[in-house]
């Protein structure tokens, strides 16, 4: 996790500095600032350091994986890495929902941003609860 973090806290440090220096140079330029692209640039800046400050401190609590010492070994890292569905619907669900709500949001109908709100919830809730319910719950013994 330490790759991670000093990428995305390095890209947030750079988006910072370019925000800066957009907000000059607009300025400099127009005898008036820029503001649109300084605080999506700010706001690009903040998205980064969240997440490398997530990963700063998931790094702290983890072991060192082999990626992260400088004496790791490609092999120390193989074996399982983790569990991910096999073919699932819900994404698809979820995708729908949100288009539904955005073409709501889009023309003005309110009541089509509320429904497709609700059904994003509801499409989250099933990929959420996929393996607990239903066909995909394992077996008890």
């Amino acid at each position: 996790m330490k790759t991670e973090y000093k990428i995305f806290s390095g890209v947030a440090l750079f988006l910072f500095g370019a925000a800066a220096v957009y907000g000059v140079w607009t300025h400099l330029a127009n005898n008036q600032t820029e503001w649109v692209g300084t605080v999506a640039l700010i706001l690009s800046g903040l998205l980064c350091a969240m997440c490398g400050g997530f990963f700063w401190f998931v790094a702290r609590r983890i072991d060192l994986r082999p990626e992260d010492r400088p004496d790791g070994e490609i092999a120390e890292g193989a074996g399982e890495i983790g569990f991910f569905s096999p073919g699932s619907y819900w994404p698809f669900g979820v995708a729908l929902a949100a288009a539904v709500a955005a073409v709501g949001l889009v023309y003005v109908m309110w009541w089509l941003v509320a429904a497709g709100l609700v059904a994003v919830i509801l499409a989250s809730s099933g990929l959420l609860f996929e393996y607990y319910s239903g066909t995909r719950h394992p077996a008890e013994h």
